[in-house]
């Protein structure tokens, strides 16, 4: 019994957190204690946009409008530069090109040092520039990951839980929300422009030092009733929202900044990702058109070893120290940044000077009745095709029938916390998951079933034909489920939405029933034979 002790304790413990998680999904965490509240969880499943209803929206970014507007600021810069260089030449933009004239080697070389980017498609009287390929199609892919980040802080600003945003073909966006009511207020706040804004962090109020350095998401509004009457007129506080990388862990940093816009976005010409050759770090190198480089270099000189706060959408994203006066309209922005964070800020950098426009092509509201109706439709099917199981399984192998059943019950309050846990989003097909899942439950027990009943007619005892049944069993149950989890994260990988919520209901319903096939019904079966010297087994 040593052996089944340890088994049974785990059985219970698995079935106790299984119930703990699954909680915030019924009424009944409504009336436990705060206690309870504060220090378990209170999110558990999510359901998903085909269950609670919202909208599903398709964007196509038009990369072309993008295209368009980087030469008409490339002309623009273009005739900035040669103004400065004193230079007797001019730039336009004209269709897919920048012509510019007259022709001569100053103005070449006016052009080629500004742009490399840009290839010389005619040189005579006047010379035309086009962009090169492949700037043409970064441009366009920066146009759709900016288009991305904007969507992303809009939504988050709306506070729609479990968002699914990805982006699909080459310039195409899928946005679905579950659970939003008012369809047109969210495509209206997903469409504004960005707004991108360069602000000095007042560190040197006295109130800066009373700041908390890190909140906890949720507690902004709290902090904010706390300093309103205290900080400065001239000053307000935004937050950084940071993550965690080894704990993921989410707090938000905040930050007491000057309300004056010393710079925009507007005047942002570039910004992308490089790599610093002494320490090999990433680091985002950012270009402002003549205009902006003035500003940029009149804001440096006079705020030296203060902080720059980058701002987007009133999100601190950086605040970087201003070490020396920066001229020229080029500026490095370092922080020890992974590659995936320096590629994040370039793109949120850019989103405030190369906005591509977004047209809707596909926009489909989902109504919650027909969400509840489909919860309803999929409560209805498991409930019968668990009882028509249960059945089929008491009629046909008898006590151990039984035993299976046991398996399947727990296969189900498993299923149902481990989804909690994970903060799963439960869709439709998901809930076609969970009642394919019902049925794998007992499909291991009828293999190792069949097992016993071929030991038992070779003349072996109950107990031995038990045991010889689940270790001859074990290898052809194992096989198959590998085979199928290995089909589930397919799905799960390639698949998007509601692939991947069938995907999430398959792949933990083929992992728990291994645990509930080779331990649940083993414990019992051992715990029944250890009682009393069986002659006989009910299967």
């Amino acid at each position: 019994m040593k052996g089944v002790s340890w088994r049974l304790i785990l059985i219970i413990l698995t079935i106790v957190i299984s119930v703990i998680f699954f909680l915030p999904n019924t009424t009944l965490f409504n009336a436990m204690p705060d206690w309870w509240k504060r220090t378990m969880p209170d999110k558990g499943i999510v359901l998903g946009l085909d269950l609670q209803g919202g909208i599903h929206i398709v964007f196509e970014v038009e990369g072309e409008k993008a295209v368009e507007v980087a030469l008409e600021r490339m002309a623009s810069s273009l005739s900035e530069t040669f103004k400065n260089k004193n230079i007797q030449a001019s730039a336009k933009k004209e269709g897919s090109f920048i012509v510019v004239t007259p022709n001569n080697m100053d103005v070449r070389k006016a052009v080629e040092d500004s742009f490399p980017v840009l290839t010389l498609a005619e040189g005579t009287d006047i010379l035309k520039y086009k962009l090169k390929t492949e700037e043409s199609k970064r441009i366009i892919d920066s146009a759709t990951d900016q288009a991305l980040e904007i969507i992303r802080n809009r939504i988050d600003q709306f506070g729609v839980a479990e968002p699914i945003i990805h982006r699909q073909a080459e310039n195409e966006i899928v946005v679905q929300l579950p659970g939003v009511k008012d369809p047109k207020r969210a495509i209206d706040l997903i469409g504004m422009t960005a707004l991108l804004e360069f602000k000095i962090v007042d560190d040197e109020s006295p109130v800066a030092a009373e700041i908390p350095a890190s909140i906890l998401p949720g507690e902004e509004q709290q902090l904010l009733d706390r300093f309103k009457d205290r900080i400065p007129k001239d000053t307000e506080i935004l937050f950084q929202r940071e993550i965690n990388p080894e704990t993921g862990v989410v707090i938000k940093r905040p930050y007491l900044l000057k309300k004056e816009t010393l710079l925009t976005g507007d005047l942002l010409t570039e910004a992308r990702v490089n790599i610093d050759q002494r320490f090999n770090e990433p680091y985002v190198s950012i270009t402002f058109n003549p205009a902006g480089a003035k500003i940029f270099e009149d804001i440096t000189s006079k705020n030296v070893k203060k902080r720059l706060a980058i701002i987007l959408d009133g999100n601190v994203y950086s605040a970087p120290v201003i070490q020396e006066k920066i001229s020229g309209g080029n500026a490095q922005i370092t922080g020890r940044f992974t590659i995936d964070e320096a590629k994040d800020l370039a793109i949120v950098l850019r989103a405030g000077s190369l906005p591509a426009p977004l047209k809707i092509l596909q926009n489909v509201t989902v109504g919650p009745s027909l969400g509840r109706d489909s919860i309803e439709a999929g409560k209805l099917a498991g409930i019968i095709g668990t009882l028509l199981v249960v059945s089929f399984m008491i009629f046909y192998y008898r006590l151990s029938g039984v035993i299976a059943d046991f398996a399947l019950v727990l296969n189900i309050i498993l299923l149902l916390g481990a989804m909690a846990s994970l903060n799963a989003t439960l869709t439709l097909p998901g809930i076609a998951g969970i009642i394919l899942a019902i049925g794998m439950a007992v499909d291991s027990n009828v293999l190792m079933f069949e097992r016993m009943r071929e030991e038992l007619r070779a003349g072996k005892t109950p107990k031995a034909a038990v045991d010889s049944g689940y270790k001859k069993a074990f290898w052809t149950i194992f096989d198959s489920h590998v085979t199928t989890l290995i089909t589930a994260a397919v799905l799960f990988q390639f698949g998007t939405g509601p692939i991947k919520g069938f995907a999430v209901t398959l792949s933990l319903g083929v992992a728990i029933n291994l645990f509930t096939a080779l331990i649940g019904t083993k414990t019992v079966f051992d715990i029944i034979l250890s009682k009393k010297e069986i002659k006989r087994l009910s299967i």
